[in-house]
């Protein structure tokens, strides 16, 4: 009898899931509000250890490493850009083998060695390059010493990438994505991710810059490695609250025979009559299962489905033929997974226009700072420092985002008549267009800035220029406003529209594009060095301090992409049609 009981609470939405105990999932036990709580916790803890160190790295390198500004820049990141593109393998990890749980305990414990090397380095004088002297040019870290800085550096970033991987889509999970009060929990969810990502942002960049800079780094470093062990015990304490999302096996190898099998069977319809009609080629619709597809739990199929149109991408329906060209059952699909990759596929155009606004992105923690240390940064009797400058849309965000789930999305749904209110595209493209304003303002604001130093005469010299870093602030806090919807509305969007075995590494995405938008800022930064200095001129991101960089021109260059970019981003969207009911 306890057996039948405890099997009707089982819903078919839980039988994709099973408890930290590999367990089944129970409706009144597991999953909701308490279990995301816990999450939500640890990713306050988490940022912290991360972004402490992150804001203010280009410092560290080029006042203790001696790193020249550029090449500062570059390895923060490159680092940063490293970090986020690791994601994918966490994301992949959780949908192949292993449970979001699983790999968030993994990756913490190699974030926290990471740290712990960082220390180490930064306590010892003789594991760093000697101090600058007068008569002698500063020595770069080279040798021993840059590799343990490096390995240091990307323990982090592997364990950054794991973490970011698994804990959004851990938390997601969490709800019941069935129901309207599970998806509006879960929207809400995204948004106080957001919000906790900005609390842990904000004591990283007040307290723990503050240490680093009067205190020494090795504090600072230590503070990081005490908050990611610390969210270690919390995120187990949530364990007999948790709902774990089965492995369901590589969704790589899906997408690659899908891929594979389309264009060999494409190939061979040329030169034989084997490949059936493309599915799609009428107008009429395929049943096709839905999000929480195929589940299989004691031998008992629990389906549900609905109708997808096969009309679109339909070069991949090819996939799905009687007799496959690669005779071998390996390359085998079925209709399911033909439309999984096309749900895929359709996301990837989102994806690509958002890596623009994360290009703008890394300019808050390279040139940003390195305006602001050439500033005022008094604020009253105190002293700001530089690397603090990501208070201003951190604070932002932290305002706005309650403000969004409580009175912006209910003001909505009232207008639109709709459940989301204001769709996950809409707020993306918002965050767009404020990443655009954020580069005019910011390339006004450097031409200010240059112009006090050349009417005081202070373009050679190193002395704060009487500027105050206020101006500097205007353009973090629209890109900063530009993270927030961008940033919650992307993870919300790739985690809603992928299919059931593909979440997690869909919602990865979303850092992949943080990702490579800081490798793209790199390439930029080369790239425009390289013509630029091809001609009599000085390069634009080059000369003996920042006064003798072109800094507005870049800013002015950045604006343009981006503008062409969200022209390229409001195609995509409006030619997307959503898959999800909540959508």
């Amino acid at each position: 009898m306890e057996v039948e009981s405890q099997s009707k609470l089982i819903s078919t939405n839980w039988e994709g899931y099973v408890d930290w105990r590999n367990r089944p999932a129970l409706i009144n036990r597991h999953g909701g509000l308490v279990a995301s709580s816990f999450v939500l916790v640890v990713e306050v803890l988490e940022n912290l250890a991360y972004l402490a160190n992150a804001s203010n790295l280009v410092m560290y390198l080029s006042e203790y490493m001696h790193y020249s500004p550029t090449n500062s820049a570059n390895c923060v990141t490159n680092f940063m850009g490293t970090a986020f593109l690791l994601a994918l393998l966490g994301g992949f990890l959780c949908d192949a083998f292993f449970t979001t749980y699983h790999i968030y305990l993994i990756s913490a414990f190699i974030e926290f060695l990471g740290l712990v090397v960082l220390t180490i380095q930064a306590r010892s004088d003789s594991l760093k390059p000697s101090k600058c002297k007068p008569e002698m040019p500063c020595e770069q870290v080279r040798g021993a010493q840059a590799a343990m800085l490096f390995i240091g550096l990307y323990l982090v970033a592997l364990g950054v990438g794991g973490i970011k991987g698994s804990l959004p889509p851990h938390g997601a999970e969490q709800f019941d994505g069935e129901t309207p009060q599970g998806r509006k929990q879960r929207s809400t969810f995204f948004n106080y991710f957001v919000f906790c990502l900005s609390c842990g942002g904000l004591i990283a960049v007040t307290f723990v810059v503050w240490v680093e800079d009067n205190k020494g780094w090795q504090w600072g470093f230590g503070i990081s490695t005490l908050a990611i062990l610390l969210s270690i015990p919390i995120f187990l304490a949530g364990s007999p609250f948790y709902r774990n999302k089965i492995p369901r096996g590589s969704p790589l190898t899906t997408i690659s025979k899908v891929l594979i099998a389309a264009m060999l069977n494409s190939c061979a319809s040329r030169n034989s009559s084997s490949v059936i009609a493309s599915l799609g080629s009428s107008p009429s619709t395929i049943p096709v299962l839905s999000n929480e597809e195929e589940i299989t739990t004691n031998n008992k199929h629990v389906v549900e489905s609905i109708n997808i149109s096969s009309k679109s991408l339909r070069f991949l329906n090819r996939a799905v033929v009687k007799k496959p060209a690669a005779a071998s059952g390996v390359l085998k699909c079925s209709v399911q997974e033909v439309e999984e990759v096309k749900i895929v596929v359709k996301i990837l155009p989102i994806f690509a226009c958002t890596i623009m606004l994360n290009c703008c992105l890394a300019q808050l923690s390279t040139f940003s700072v390195q305006q602001a240390a050439t500033m005022n940064t008094k604020f009253g009797k105190l002293k700001v420092p530089p690397a603090s400058l990501p208070i201003f849309p951190v604070l932002f965000i932290m305002i706005l985002a309650p403000i969004f789930d409580y009175f912006i999305i209910p003001f909505a749904r009232k207008v639109t008549k709709t459940e989301m209110g204001i769709s996950h595209l809409q707020r993306i493209g918002i965050g767009l267009f404020l990443s655009v304003i954020a580069m005019a303002i910011a390339a006004l604001v450097e031409i200010k800035r240059k112009r006090v130093a050349t009417d005081l005469s202070l373009l050679e010299s190193s002395k704060p220029l009487p500027i105050t870093f206020f101006w500097i602030a205007i353009q973090y806090l629209f890109l900063g406003s530009a993270d927030l919807f961008t940033l919650a509305g992307l993870l919300e969007f790739c985690f809603s529209e992928a299919p059931f075995s593909m979440r997690s590494l869909a919602t990865s995405l979303s850092w992949a594009s943080l990702a490579i938008g800081y490798y793209l800022s790199t390439v930029i930064v080369s790239i425009v060095n390289n013509v630029t200095g091809n001609s009599k001129h000085q390069p634009w991101l080059a000369g003996e301090n920042l006064n003798h960089f072109h800094l507005e021109r870049f800013y002015w260059l950045m604006c343009i992409l981006s503008v062409l970019n969200f022209i390229q981003y409001l195609y995509w969207a409006r030619i997307y049609k959503y898959r999800s009911v909540s959508s």
